[in-house]
C-alpha cells in the first residue's frame, strides 16, 4: 500500500486543487447543470410528474410525483491496524425514492420522500438488498406564513412540521441529486449523522439574507426512528443563516444544541454539540467549497465509553473545475478530522471501513474509529441531463490514526445518479 498510497497523495493534489489555481472559458457554478425549459432532458424529466391544477384553483394548485435512483459500484485496497492487507468489491443501490409534493389551501405544502431499497450486502459482516417500502426520508407539511398574512420586510417566511432533514454543513445542504462526490465527506456526516429527527421549523429570507430556526425532538420512536416521533423526551435546538455576499460568493453558519442526555434518553442526536462554518465561490469555469466544522460529543451523560468523548473538529475543501462547459466536471476534495479523544471520531461506512465481506473479512480497522483522519478525492462528472441524469467517478485515499495502530484505505467509485 505504501507505494498506492504515495501515488493517490499525489494524483488528488494534483488534480483536485488545480481547480482552485486554473480559469479556463466562462462556464457554470456547480448548480448550473439545471435543465433548461423545452429542451429533450426537461420534456424526459421533468413533465411527466407534474400536474400544475392553476393558482384558480381553491383546494389543490399542485400536484407532482417525483423519484431518484443512484447506483454506484466501488473496488477497495487497504491495509489494516496489523499491516495485514485486505480488499473488497461490492455494488450498491444506494437509493431509490419516491417523493410526492403537492400545494394546497392556497398556503399550504406538503412533500414526503419514501424510501424504497434497503441495501446492506456491504455493511459490516455482509446483510440483505431489500426493495419495497423501506421508511419515510422527510415529510413536511408547511404554512406559508408571508402568503398568508405578510410578514414586513421578509421575502418569505414559512412554518414547517415534520421529519426532517438534519442539517450542519454545505454538502448536508446540498440535495444527494447534486453531490459532486460520490459520497459527503466523513466529518460532515460525523456532524450529519443521516439524522431525521421530528421538528418545529421556521424558515425566512430577507434581501441577501436566509435563516432558519428548529426544535427539534429528541426522541427516538421504533428502529432507526423510521416514523414521526413524539415530544415525550428533551428537545434540540438547531439554527442556520445565510448571506449571499455577491452573485460569486455566499456563506453560511449551523449550530446545533442537543439539550438531552443520550444515557438516559433516547437522543436522535448523537452529539451534545456543533457548528458548521461553510462557504460557497465560483467565477467562470471553477469554484471551490468550503467548510469547517467543530462540535462536542459529550461526556458520560452522552456516552458510556470514555475515549468516544471530548471535542471534534474538521475542515473539508472541494474545488471543482469545468472541462467542458455544462457537460464534464473534475473535483478535488480534500478533508481533515480531529478528535480530543482517541477514538472521537470516525470514517464513513461507505467505504473506508473493512465491510468483513471480502478477501479479507478479519481485517481489522478498529471500527473506524480514531482520533486524527486524512482523506483525498479527485473525480470527475460527466451530465447526461444536468443533474437529472449524470455518471460519477473517483479515486479516494483515506488513513486514520486509531489507538491500536493506522490503517489506510484506498477507493476506486463509480455511479450513476438520476432524478426527475
Amino acid at each position: 500500500m505504501e507505494t498506492a498510497t504515495k501515488s493517490a497523495i499525489a494524483l488528488a493534489l494534483s488534480l483536485g486543487f488545480c481547480a482552485v489555481v486554473v480559469a479556463g472559458s466562462e462556464a457554470p457554478s456547480a448548480a448550473k447543470p439545471d435543465l433548461e425549459p423545452g429542451n429533450r432532458c426537461e420534456r424526459l424529466l421533468h413533465v411527466p410528474g407534474l400536474l400544475p391544477l392553476g393558482s384558480e384553483n381553491p383546494f389543490i394548485q399542485s400536484f407532482q410525483i417525483g423519484g431518484r435512483f443512484h447506483y454506484q459500484a466501488y473496488y477497495l485496497d487497504g491495509e489494516d491496524v496489523n499491516g495485514r492487507g485486505f480488499n473488497e468489491t461490492h455494488d450498491e443501490y444506494r437509493r431509490a425514492r419516491l417523493t410526492v409534493r403537492a400545494d394546497f389551501l392556497q398556503y399550504m405544502s406538503a412533500k414526503v420522500f419514501v424510501n424504497m431499497v434497503n441495501d446492506e450486502r456491504n455493511i459490516s459482516g455482509g446483510g440483505d438488498l431489500d426493495w419495497g417500502y423501506e421508511g419515510i426520508d422527510e415529510a413536511l407539511l408547511s404554512f406559508d406564513i408571508k402568503k398568508a398574512f405578510g410578514a414586513g420586510p421578509l421575502d418569505s417566511l414559512v412554518l414547517n412540521y415534520g421529519r426532517h432533514k438534519f442539517i450542519v454543513g454545505q454538502e448536508i445542504r446540498t440535495s444527494s441529486t447534486k453531490l459532486l462526490t460520490v459520497e459527503r465527506s466523513a466529518i460532515s456526516n460525523k456532524a450529519h449523522g443521516s439524522y431525521r429527527p421530528t421538528g418545529l421549523s421556521l424558515d425566512g429570507a430577507s434581501g441577501k439574507w436566509t435563516f432558519s430556526g428548529t426544535l427539534y425532538s429528541s426522541t427516538t420512536d421504533g428502529t432507526n426512528n423510521e416514523e414521526l416521533s413524539g415530544w415525550q423526551d428533551d428537545v434540540v435546538y438547531y439554527a442556520s443563516a445565510g448571506y449571499q455576499v455577491s452573485g460569486e460568493l455566499k456563506l453560511g453558519v449551523d449550530l446545533v444544541y442537543n439539550h438531552a442526555d443520550a444515557i438516559s434518553e433516547d437522543s436522535v442526536i448523537g452529539y451534545r454539540w456543533g457548528t458548521s462554518i461553510n462557504a460557497e465561490y465560483h467565477l467562470e469555469s471553477w469554484g471551490i467549497i468550503g467548510d469547517f466544522i467543530y462540535g462536542d460529543n459529550g461526556g458520560a451523560d452522552m456516552t458510556g465509553t470514555a475515549n468516544r468523548r471530548g471535542d471534534f473538529w474538521g475542515v473539508m475543501v472541494m474545488p471543482y473545475y469545468w472541462i467542458v462547459e455544462d457537460k464534464l466536471q473534475l473535483v478535488g476534495q480534500y478533508q481533515y478530522g480531529g478528535a480530543e479523544q482517541s477514538e472521537g471520531g470516525r470514517i464513513n461506512i461507505r467505504y473506508g471501513r473493512a465491510g468483513g465481506t471480502g478477501a479479507a473479512p478479519d481485517a481489522d480497522v478498529n471500527g473506524g474509529r480514531g482520533d486524527e483522519h486524512h482523506s483525498f478525492y479527485t473525480g470527475l462528472n460527466y451530465y447526461l441531463c444536468g443533474h437529472n441524469a449524470k455518471i460519477q467517478a473517483g479515486i479516494e485515499y483515506q488513513t486514520m490514526d486509531t489507538p491500536i495502530g493506522d490503517f489506510d484505505t484506498l477507493t476506486y467509485l463509480i455511479g450513476f445518479r438520476t432524478f426527475f
